[in-house]
């Protein structure tokens, strides 16, 4: 059963699919449509992170900064300390990759309102191969204190986040990927930051999925209920702060958990998970994710195949985590 008003059909041959940045897009205009201290800067992807919506409506409050992200989120500290509300865009490979010190000295040691929005992370990337195929940036960003942590399942879910993100006084990361992926929420979904959300219910395990992953949660749950399990489906779309309670609930529930996530599982969601279990509540865990390595040029789908991050790989886990309960049971 499918809660939370996500669309009806998520295995359907013809289901929509967006790339989750013309959501960050869509809903930056918006968010400086109603706010006028709302800039944007970018380091020379504006089209490419869709940065390049908010250059049009709002010349005025937008700066190019060039190939230079070290100064791009500094500057965004600058603004904010001004009163501005700067979201600044990059790859996530480049910003945070590359400037991660100056985010933690100006903005987050001074609790600054700058959005980072990290484009192109995971390794659905594709083509582009492993110096593109932003993996860490969960870790390096839900360490620093402060700092807020979102990734939105689909282009519908970062609208919200970006609107949310806009009238949010801390320092934020908001992680997108670049390939069109499914749009599984609708208009009447619901998001706030710091919430996560019973996507679909379930008694024998728990699914707990971030990102792009959502979506091969629900698709590996729906595979999972011609196996005779019900599994529980949870969306995470922000990391930091987590939603303890809403987790812990369903693990209690269920008792076992598969985590999903399209970055590298240290440090990651699975070890945001796996840290929460075992202070509060220790049970079977199987960490969907990458494995201490970096990723590989192909088709974003092949790839998702060839490094365990689909449905199908997701389904095998949940079966192994049952198994481990049960004989923990017995």
């Amino acid at each position: 059963m499918h809660n939370m008003h996500l669309i009806e059909d998520v295995l359907a041959s013809d289901i929509k699919q967006e790339p989750i940045r013309a959501g960050f897009g869509r809903g930056l205009v918006t968010a400086a449509g109603l706010n006028e201290h709302v800039v944007g800067a970018c380091a020379d992807l504006t089209d490419s992170t869709h940065m390049g919506d908010f250059a049009k409506v709002f010349p005025d409050r937008f700066i190019e900064i060039g190939i230079a992200e070290q100064n791009l989120v500094t500057v965004g500290s600058g603004l904010a300390a001004m009163g501005k509300i700067p979201f600044v865009s990059s790859y996530a490979a480049f910003a945070p990759g590359r400037c991660w010190e100056q985010i933690r000295t100006t903005i987050c040691l001074n609790d600054q309102p700058v959005k980072i929005v990290g484009n192109h992370a995971g390794v659905s990337v594709g083509p582009d191969g492993a110096t593109h195929q932003m993996l860490e940036d969960i870790a390096i960003m839900r360490v620093l204190p402060n700092m807020v942590v979102v990734a939105p399942c689909d282009s519908v879910e970062a609208e919200k986040a970006t609107l949310a993100m806009a009238s949010d006084r801390r320092p934020s990361y908001l992680r997108l990927a670049r390939e069109k992926t499914p749009v599984v929420t609708t208009a009447d979904t619901p998001f706030e930051i710091g919430k996560a959300y019973v996507f679909q219910e379930g008694a024998d395990v728990s699914l707990i999925a971030t990102g792009t992953m959502t979506y091969q949660a629900l698709a590996a749950a729906e595979h999972l209920a011609k196996d005779g399990i019900h599994a529980e489906v949870v969306h995470v779309p922000t990391i930091k702060p987590l939603d303890k309670e809403t987790i812990l609930a369903s693990v209690r529930k269920t008792g076992c958990v598969v985590t999903a996530e399209e970055g590298q599982m240290a440090g990651g969601l699975g070890g945001v998970i796996a840290e929460l279990l075992g202070d509060e509540l220790p049970v079977p865990i199987k960490r969907i994710g990458m494995r201490d390595r970096f990723g590989e040029s192909g088709e974003p789908t092949q790839l998702l195949t060839h490094f365990g991050l689909d449905a199908n790989h997701i389904r095998l886990a949940a079966h192994h985590v049952i198994e481990r309960k049960n004989k923990v049971e017995k």
